[in-house]
Formats: C-alpha cells, sequence, structure tokens
C-alpha cells in the first residue's frame, strides 16, 4: 500500500444519469480532480465500457459499487472489475471477513493494474437512530472502528468512512491504511442526505487519504474551479 498515489486527492463524483451527461461533466472538471467516481447509478446506465474507457483515457476511477453478496459472488465480481483500469473498487464490510477476504483475495490475484479494496464501514446517510432500526450495535463510532479494523484484518486495502471518524480510524488501522471520505461540504453549503459532513480540510485534518465530492462541484456555475478550491484545502 506504501506504493499508492493519492494524487491531489480529490475524487470527483460522476453522479449523473448517463454516459453523456458523465462525459460532459468529466470534461468541464477535466484535470481540476485527480480521481473521478463511478457509482450505481451510471455504471447501471452505462455499463463497464465506461469504466474501461475512462481509464483507457487516463482518468484514476474509484469504482463505487458497494459489492454486498456471498463470498463466492463478490470475488467473482471483484475479479471481473480488475479487468477494468478501476483503481479503487467499494465492498460493504457488513458483508462480513470472509466476504472481504475473497475480495482482497481476488483484486491480488487479477493481472493488470491493481485494484485496491475499500471496505464501507457505516453509510454517510446514517446515524444512531438508523443503525437501532436495523438493529446493528452501536454506538455508531464504535461500529466503524470495529468494521475498520475487520476490513485491515481480512485484507482489504482501506475504507470508507465519514470525515468525522477519520481520526479514530487513522488511530485504530495500520501504516499505509487508506481512508476515503465522502460526506465533504465546502462550508456554509447544504448537506443534503448526508448526515455526517465536515469540510474537506477537516476531513484531511482528521487523517482521510482521499475525499468524495458529489454535488458541489456537479452543480457548481463551474466545476472545475469548484474542484480546484477543494483540492487546495486538500493540499
Amino acid at each position: 500500500m506504501m506504493d499508492f498515489d493519492p494524487g491531489n486527492r480529490l475524487i470527483a463524483a460522476l453522479d449523473v444519469e448517463d454516459r453523456r451527461q458523465a462525459d460532459a461533466l468529466a470534461a468541464r472538471i477535466g484535470g481540476a480532480a485527480d480521481w473521478l467516481k463511478i457509482g450505481l447509478e451510471l455504471f447501471v446506465a452505462a455499463g463497464p465500457d465506461l469504466v474501461r474507457e475512462y481509464a483507457a483515457a487516463g482518468r484514476r476511477i474509484m469504482l463505487d459499487l458497494k459489492l454486498h453478496d456471498i463470498p463466492a459472488t463478490v470475488e467473482r465480481a471483484v475479479a471481473r472489475v480488475a479487468t477494468l483500469g478501476a483503481e479503487l473498487l467499494t465492498i460493504h464490510a457488513g458483508g462480513g471477513r470472509a466476504m472481504i477476504e475473497a475480495a482482497a483475495s481476488a483484486a491480488r490475484g487479477a493481472h493488470g493494474m491493481r485494484t485496491r479494496i475499500l471496505a464501507v464501514t457505516v453509510l454517510t446517510s446514517l446515524d444512531d437512530r438508523d443503525l437501532g432500526e436495523i438493529g446493528a450495535r452501536g454506538p455508531l463510532e464504535d461500529l466503524v472502528a470495529r468494521r475498520a479494523r475487520l476490513a485491515a484484518e481480512a485484507g482489504a486495502d482501506g475504507v470508507v468512512a465519514s470525515p468525522r471518524e477519520a481520526a479514530l480510524v487513522r488511530a485504530a488501522a495500520p501504516a499505509g491504511f487508506l481512508i476515503v471520505t465522502p460526506g465533504v461540504r465546502p462550508a456554509g453549503a447544504a448537506a443534503g442526505d448526508q448526515k455526517r459532513v465536515t469540510t474537506a480540510a477537516e476531513a484531511r485534518a482528521a487523517g482521510a487519504d482521499l475525499v468524495v465530492v458529489g454535488r458541489p462541484i456537479r452543480d457548481a456555475a463551474d466545476p472545475a474551479a469548484a474542484a480546484r478550491a477543494i483540492a487546495a484545502e486538500l493540499s
């Protein structure tokens, strides 16, 4: 993991409906964000070719599919993803040790570009009340820390956690373990459906290696300028 180059640490989320909109937004962002995130909606709409073609064009891709299934299914899916050129792939830590181990094994056994596995600890749209409703044992911060330790032990390369738990994860995780934080908003921006948010600078100070930013870049009049301002906070 020590050979990982985070670039300017900014992942711009292509949270759009189709390939045409993705191409347009990626072009407007240009090189202001070193990473692009392709999430579930866009992947379903545009398919694996989008990942393959963007990676072939030199774009660094986080494929945010949050895989959560039996270990054998996840293992096979990760092996397919590893052929596309995405450098980061998300799975759910809640899938358990065997599933995480299967994903990590498939990623490391694949040929070509190394796909790193990120285990999602607790979605940033959830809080303690939500955890209680689904029967998860909290408090939320404790659950994030437990899942981060499990992910590290099971061979994941890092985790996705809100910036509010980044320092907790950093203290519990081994050296070189990646922390990727969504739920990042510029000061004064609306949180939307995110419940655990901070600014990019706060996330970085807490130990985040990379931050994912969606709407504040996508909806800006000048997405490249918005991305550059966030990247400057991270430098």
